[in-house]
């Protein structure tokens, strides 16, 4: 599922930003950029964000700038003097034709302080206390998408049943032509003496043989459950999946069962309104 989560913590003189994005993925696939000053923290930050999110593409954007009203420096003046002037003398060393000093002393690591600054236990409370609620702000995100996509499977699956219960006016429809078409057949033969008893028999055993009730009760319980699992308040996107499988394994069976047109266009509806489940299941954890 899609969401967004902003958070902010004044660490020292400057302020720290976190920024978390997450997109659909079967597994949480977490992308982190730390500035210098939290690298040693990353294993920590990284656990954090894992006992909340289960399942995403993740990326956590945490940056720092100057506190509003300073005047700190962006950089350090000697230092990039002291780059410029190795840079120089190292390209009249190797002979180099290169000119722009400036510009790649720019370029390379200009703040040694903030390398080997480290966070004050006080200030990295403040700073997982704006990680947890920039997650949960995320999660309330993913929560409000997930109360629309839950109304739009469940009614799927209600429309899903509503469709089996229109095939049940269809089956003594199809017993009577399905004798009708066989009492023809065996017309056309014109067998001179015929045993009824014996031909209601076949009869009966290859209509058994077309019988969907087993199937029509399993998936009225496949469709309950879904129902039932859908409004735990726990992750379920998983096993959702599972039982829309087992729908679907019902679903084709009655198709193959059917052989009466009508009975076949429900069951077409039905793998229609199944499929897009399965296609809603994709953003559900």
């Amino acid at each position: 599922m899609t969401g967004f989560g902003k958070g902010a913590a004044t660490i020292a003189d400057r302020l720290v930003t976190i920024d978390v994005r997450a997109l659909n993925s079967k597994q949480l696939d977490l992308n982190l950029k730390l500035p210098s000053v939290f690298r040693e923290k990353e294993g920590e930050i990284r656990a954090e964000i894992t006992k909340v999110l289960e399942r995403g593409k993740v990326d956590v954007f945490i940056n720092i700038k100057a506190k509003i009203g300073t005047t700190e420096s962006t950089f350090n003046k000697e230092l990039i003097k002291s780059r410029f002037s190795e840079l120089k003398a190292l390209a009249a060393e190797l002979g180099s034709n290169e000119t722009d000093f400036l510009r790649l002393a720019m370029q390379l690591p200009l703040d040694n302080q903030e390398e080997e600054e480290t966070l004050a236990d006080a200030d990295w409370k403040a700073f997982l206390r704006s990680l947890q609620a920039a997650l949960n702000q995320l999660n309330d995100f993913r929560k409000d998408e997930g109360k629309g996509l839950e109304t739009e499977v469940l009614q799927r699956v209600n429309n899903i049943q509503l469709l089996l219960t229109t095939i049940a006016t269809f089956e003594n429809e199809r017993v009577a032509h399905i004798k009708t078409k066989l009492n023809a057949k065996l017309a056309e033969l014109s067998v001179p003496a015929m045993d009824n008893n014996r031909l209601e028999e076949e009869l009966i055993y290859y209509i058994e043989k077309l019988d969907i009730s087993e199937e029509k009760q399993r998936l009225t319980a496949h469709c309950n459950y879904f129902i039932e699992t859908a409004k735990e308040e726990t992750a379920s996107g998983r096993k959702l999946g599972f039982i829309t499988q087992e729908m679907g394994r019902e679903i084709n069976t009655i198709g193959s069962k059917a052989n009466h047109a009508e009975m076949q266009k429900k069951v077409v509806l039905m793998k229609d309104e199944l499929e897009k489940i399965k296609e809603q299941l994709n953003n559900i954890l």
